[in-house]
């Protein structure tokens, strides 16, 4: 018999993946601009990323509508669980989009409000997401089938700097984004700040890998009883391994390895995500089966998804492909 809960569990998660990735550059940009107050360099960043960016979001979409359909008890739990955090997302990702818009359309006096804006967005989207991802890590508190915590439950220690962790991990793939589109003065700061993002996100790392396992009994056992330990230690060497290479590869002034490598490096920070919380989808104790709807509305939704999926992949590619190459400072797409 199909198993359709883990089916629609791997499209959520390819889905959140596909979210962070693209966004995750995307609001970077954003988060870089403070440290870059020349206006044409900042008119050329944000054309990075200007034919594509709107079309980010269809990912969080699809993932949220896939767990609404798929998983509704999780939808509901998490939604009263996270209000506030996910609200502020919201709020951060619309200010964001105007400022993004309007920027380019502002006079001079204007200019500097805008771009104030889009960093005040793209931080407060980017912080809220960490906050949210920790709170789950976290553990929501549930009592039957509802949420019985608080809506402040989110206010802690570790959600918080969990939020923190998510800027700086955005920030170093907005910066290798921009070390494979942009060359000359652009490309030299940002490979002078890659190397100390690259640092702060392996400190971050590793201290949420220690203060999960110390906080959470189950986790802790998760991942350091045997044979567990030996199957999940690739996954730090990997993480170390990645960091290193984006390292040397900014040495030596590469263009694109930089930028895969720190896709790498977030795929591994999902990946050990996924094996501290697994098969729960409310974390601590509620799983994928107890969470899901009935087997055929998940089929139901997977015809539609099977033809949804490849449409946005397609354009996707397209769109990518198209716009490929170093971006000048005399090119604009507003």
């Amino acid at each position: 018999m199909i198993d359709f809960s883990i089916i629609w569990f791997a499209i959520i998660v390819f889905a959140t993946l596909m979210y962070i990735v693209m966004d995750g550059f995307d609001l970077g940009i954003g988060l870089l601009f403070p440290f870059n107050k020349d206006a044409v360099e900042r008119d050329m960043m944000v054309n990075t990323v200007a034919p594509v960016w709107d079309g980010n979001e269809t990912w969080l979409v699809l993932g949220g509508a896939g767990l609404y359909g798929a998983f509704p008890l999780a939808y509901s739990v998490i939604a009263d669980a996270l209000s506030i955090p996910l609200t502020a997302m919201l709020i951060g990702l619309i200010f964001r989009g105007v400022a993004f818009e309007f920027r380019f359309k502002a006079t001079e006096t204007h200019r500097a409000f805008w771009d104030k804006s889009f960093v005040a967005g793209s931080i407060l989207a980017t912080f809220s997401q960490g906050v949210a991802v920790g709170a789950m890590l976290d553990g929501i508190k549930v009592t039957g089938r509802h949420f019985s915590g608080s809506a402040m439950d989110w206010l802690a220690p570790f959600p918080l700097f969990c939020g923190v962790g998510l800027v700086i991990a955005y920030a170093l793939l907005g910066c290798t984004w921009l070390i494979m589109k942009t060359e000359h003065e652009l490309h030299r700061k940002m490979s002078a700040l890659a190397t100390p993002l690259v640092i702060a996100l392996l400190v971050v790392v590793g201290i949420i890998s220690l203060w999960t396992p110390f906080s959470h009994d189950a986790i802790a056992q998760r991942w350091f009883t045997r044979p567990n330990l030996y199957w999940f230690l690739p996954v730090p060497a990997l993480v170390l391994l990645c960091s290193w290479g984006i390292i040397r590869a900014i040495k030596r002034e590469a263009h694109y390895s930089p930028f895969l490598l720190t896709l790498a490096l977030i795929f591994l920070g999902f990946s050990g995500l996924g094996i501290s919380v697994w098969p729960n989808i409310i974390p601590p104790s509620v799983t994928i089966w107890q969470a899901a709807s009935p087997a055929i509305s998940q089929a139901f939704m997977l015809v539609g998804s099977l033809l949804i999926i490849p449409m946005i992949l397609g354009y996707t590619f397209w769109s990518y492909y198209v716009f490929r190459g170093k971006i000048k400072a005399d090119e604009g797409y507003h």
